[in-house]
């Protein structure tokens, strides 16, 4: 019954979110949004330590926790679930982008303001049901998370890491995400292990914002994203 209701409370956060924060930013430059939504999660993460100082509590298990040999490899059933779970989402909403009317008219906005306002499009409507939309598939990542490994406040950390994954897979690419994601897992766990053994301390920590400098450097629109012309 949790879940449910925590879901329904993310939308109407979502709601809350653009209606108060992000709607006069209709038509402003990105960089303005990304400030903004950078400086209410870190808000949002100083009233919740408040609230609440202590560091990690635990949540009741939602998937078994039996282990699953596939080789050599040990993995927990929890993490499978999870990543099942992740993959169903990941397709519905590349189905609901790529054939819904207001998938289209989602990713129209995110591409052009001016222009789909002025083809009729309620600009401030679709900013709405995407901030819902947002906030509810936040929302179950984070169940997702913390019903494996407790709530704790370093949990916005992985929110900040996901900056990683979209630059690299690419701003627009859905396919980019979903194959950058796991590269991008790869790389700090590989790189965090070796590393870590040559007395770099926390260097796993620092590894996806490394990669975003140089992908911004060598491809900034990411392995999949779409290079745009525009005239001047």
């Amino acid at each position: 019954l949790g879940v449910p209701i925590v879901i329904v409370i993310a939308f109407g956060l979502g709601w809350l979110i653009e209606r108060f924060l992000l709607r006069p930013l209709i038509a402003q430059p990105i960089l303005s949004l990304i400030a903004v939504t950078l400086g209410l999660s870190y808000f949002l993460d100083g009233l919740i330590t408040f609230i609440w100082p202590w560091s990690v509590d635990a949540l009741p298990r939602l998937f078994p926790q039996d282990t699953i040999h596939i080789g050599t490899a040990v993995v927990s059933q929890e993490y499978l679930w999870a990543a099942g779970i992740s993959l169903l989402l990941f397709t519905a909403l590349t189905l609901y982008f790529k054939y819904s009317r207001m998938g289209i008219a989602m990713r129209a906005t995110a591409d052009d303001q001016m222009a789909v306002q002025a083809c009729g499009i309620p600009v401030t409507k679709i900013f709405s049901r995407s901030w819902m939309l947002a906030c509810a598939m936040a929302a179950i990542g984070g169940i997702l998370m913390a019903s494996i490994g407790g709530i704790g406040h370093g949990l916005i950390d992985t929110g900040m890491k996901s900056f990683s994954v979209v630059i690299l897979g690419g701003l627009d690419s859905f396919l980019g995400a979903m194959i950058a994601g796991p590269i991008i897992g790869l790389v700090e766990n590989l790189g965090g292990g070796y590393l870590t053994a040559l007395t770099w301390p926390g260097i796993k920590e620092v590894i996806p914002f490394i990669m975003i400098i140089i992908v911004m450097m060598i491809k900034p629109y990411g392995l999949f994203g779409e290079v745009r012309i525009e005239r001047i």
